[in-house]
């Protein structure tokens, strides 16, 4: 698990005077819910200075810089592009950037204004990312937690959630969910993924999708990736429009189960017992990976337990890595 760092607004402001003096005289101030991977301030107005939090995620800065450039000039939605990129200094160990802010509110259900549109949207915005030329794009690695890789390298953290939440999941239908995962064979094409499309990093304007931030996991690879977010945030019939203006085969279409399912499973295993909105959030999208898969191949009262999980609460934390306080999902 990543050692992470404590960064204030002072040594924030020590930084900007010693970097870039043209804005020392700006307010610095934490800006809330500011996630995991870094930590991130307010520069005045308008823009943001965003500090890695450990040496695992200061491995994405040069990719940011080298790439979100040329990304945001082909996306049909705002992204984040960097203004400036800062070296160590103040006592801050790794290489740091300051953006420009993007207005938006964190989706949720309850924010969405009309599901089937927002899937759209957001379908369009993923088949933007895919047209992009990948030559020399950054292939699966460290900097982004092997996203668009196999699903294989996170078997062992699948089996250490299944050991944990043995008697409150169906074990058996999860082993076949993922083993239909590791079946479904990519064809090697490379494409553009984001990496992590979870409500945190998609931001809404009058209950529409209106930016994409975060692309800390991005890279060149397998995009299956990206379908994740079809069971942690969409709903039955957002997902089924997802799928159907991306045209989604049923191999990819399984890989993406298979990633949603071992984001839910890991992040539920570390948080039993939570009964907040993100563990309300992880049993609907657990429900919603074994209702989807079920609804093909099982009868519909084989995928959950609800009365054991209605009474004892026991599914937590999911979706995005980052928003629960406790261990981190890479």
């Amino acid at each position: 698990m990543p050692q992470r760092l404590t960064v204030d607004a002072e040594q924030v402001h020590r930084l900007i005077a010693e970097q870039f003096p043209q804005w020392a005289d700006l307010p610095i101030e934490p800006v809330a819910n500011g996630g995991w991977d870094n930590r991130t301030f307010h520069l005045g107005d308008g823009m943001l200075v965003r500090l890695p939090s450990a040496s695992e995620y200061a491995l994405a800065v040069e990719k940011e810089h080298r790439w979100l450039p040329p990304l945001a000039s082909r996306l049909p939605l705002p992204i984040p592009v960097p203004l400036a990129k800062g070296e160590p200094g103040a006592g801050y160990p790794f290489s740091w950037s300051i953006y420009r802010w993007l207005d938006g509110e964190p989706a949720s259900a309850d924010r969405i204004a009309d599901p089937v549109r927002f899937a759209v949207d957001l379908a369009g915005f993923v088949t933007a990312l895919q047209s992009i030329d990948t030559a020399d794009g950054p292939r699966p690695g460290k900097h982004n937690w092997f996203r668009g890789a196999t699903l294989r390298t996170y078997e062992g953290q699948l089996e250490s959630a299944l050991e944990k939440l043995d008697g409150r999941v169906d074990v058996s239908l999860v082993r076949e969910i993922w083993k239909t995962a590791l079946d479904a064979r990519w064809d090697g094409v490379d494409s553009w993924f984001h990496g992590d499309l979870a409500q945190g990093n998609l931001l809404l304007k009058d209950g529409r999708l209106a930016a994409v931030i975060d692309f800390g996991t991005c890279g060149v690879g397998d995009p299956a990736c990206d379908l994740a977010v079809a069971w942690t945030l969409l709903t039955a019939d957002g997902r089924q429009a997802f799928r159907e203006r991306l045209s989604v085969d049923d191999a990819r279409w399984a890989r993406g189960r298979g990633w949603a399912l071992w984001k839910t499973m890991a992040t539920c295993s570390h948080t039993l017992g939570d009964t907040d909105e993100p563990a309300l959030n992880a049993r609907r999208a657990l429900t919603e990976i074994f209702a989807e898969y079920s609804a093909g191949s099982h009868p519909a009262d084989h995928y959950l337990r609800t009365a054991e999980y209605e009474g004892e609460q026991h599914l937590p934390a999911a979706g995005s890595d980052h928003l629960s306080g406790r261990q981190e999902i890479p």
